[in-house]
């Protein structure tokens, strides 16, 4: 099981970017998808989870209406489209998958099995 991110880099504030996270060895459709952040001197956080195929996408509060996790399971791809950044926003950000809870709210961004080797994002004021 492999997880690659890619699509990091650094952009101003109010720019956009979109991270893509490809999986081989498995496929994310069925299992529980996420994107987390960690930034220096702080703990990792859930981002953006979706716990199994039929539960709602859980948004931390600090990302709401600004990024979206989408999937496209012909390519077996998660992506995360980020609008809006801001200076907190800098990052290195990790793909995740699990087997699925089918949580809605912050448990959906929890015990997540096989991680990426992260991206970093920064974003300049």
């Amino acid at each position: 099981v492999q997880l690659v991110e890619s699509g990091g880099g650094s952009v101003q504030a109010g720019g956009s970017l979109r991270l893509s996270c490809a999986a081989s060895g498995f496929t994310f459709d069925g299992y529980a998808i996420g994107w987390f952040r960690q930034a220096p001197g702080k703990e990792r956080e859930g981002v953006s989870c979706i716990s199994s195929s039929n539960s709602n996408t859980y948004y931390a509060d600090s990302v709401k209406g600004r990024f979206t996790i989408s999937s496209d399971n012909s390519k077996n791809t998660v992506y995360l489209q980020m609008n809006s950044l801001k200076p907190e926003d800098t990052a290195v950000y990790y793909c995740a998958s699990g087997y699925p809870t089918y949580y809605e709210d912050y448990r959906a961004c929890q015990n997540y099995d096989y991680w990426g080797q992260g991206t970093q994002v920064t974003v300049s004021s």
